[in-house]
């Protein structure tokens, strides 16, 4: 029996907004070509670059940080900015983030950073930014079942986003985006509208929990987050996909095909 790939370290975010009528959450949707949860409606994310941990003194709120933890918050910060648009960084000496007019300027660097033309550190001496890793908020930790061909090792981070940044899909890894409601995203899973994958659905479950981004960041700050690595389990009455019950979900066990396609 082969051995079961290593988990590639991976992180994301789910960035937040207070909405109109309620608590919203910006979600992308994954380009039918890409070889993990293609057409998926999913938080901008993916997996961790090697220079990501090789820029603590560009970080702010990493102190405490060892180089792994600190990586998947530059990761984390980096996937957002390439996937939709949003940067958390500051100006040296400044509290307030970045402006929309500043993160305008920077949109070029979108693009470069993605076919690795240049490195987050690059990036950040070039233009003279701080990545605000203290404003990110961890939230869950899944690991890919050992049965899968690709794995990741990801950590789920929210994050307030700015209100004056504009959020837009980068058209390469996904081809849509939408500011939506926990409420709205479940709605269409269940109807087949937008096809989301487990360990999404799960967190979009638990966001439903929240009203705000506020009440959001709160209980994820009351909650152990515990690494969740799924398995199967086959039984007299079919095949389960199971979790544990301490990560403490809405579910922990859910059995195949009995959801709508």
């Amino acid at each position: 029996m082969s051995q079961a790939p290593t988990p590639v370290p991976a992180a994301t975010i789910l960035m937040l907004r207070d909405g109109t009528d309620a608590l919203e959450v910006f979600m992308v949707v994954r380009h039918h070509q890409i070889d993990f949860a293609s057409g998926a409606l999913v938080f901008p994310g993916g997996k961790v670059d090697a220079g990501d941990s090789q820029v603590r003194s560009r970080c702010v709120g990493v102190d405490a940080a060892d180089d792994i933890s600190l990586a998947l918050q530059v990761g984390a910060i980096r996937e957002a900015f390439e996937e939709c648009g949003i940067l958390l960084a500051r100006e040296p000496g400044s509290t307030d983030l970045i402006s929309a007019k500043r993160l305008l300027q920077l949109e070029p660097y979108r693009e470069a950073l993605v076919k690795n033309e240049l490195s987050i550190a690059e990036f950040l001496d070039r233009e003279d930014l701080l990545l605000a890793c203290d404003l990110l908020q961890p939230y869950a930790h899944w690991v890919t079942p050992e049965m899968m061909p690709k794995r990741f090792d990801t950590w789920f981070y929210l994050a307030h986003a700015p209100a004056d940044h504009l959020a837009i899909h980068d058209g390469h890894e996904s081809v849509d985006s939408v500011w939506i409601s926990p409420t709205d995203a479940l709605a269409g899973a269940k109807t087949g509208q937008y096809t989301v994958i487990f360990p999404t659905r799960l967190n979009i479950e638990m966001l439903s929990e929240s009203d705000s981004v506020e009440e959001a960041m709160a209980m994820a700050r009351a909650r152990k987050i515990i690494p969740v690595l799924p398995w199967t389990e086959k039984r007299a009455d079919g095949n389960y996909l199971c979790i544990q019950a301490e990560a403490g979900y809405s579910i922990s066990e859910e059995k195949f095909n009995e959801r709508p396609a």
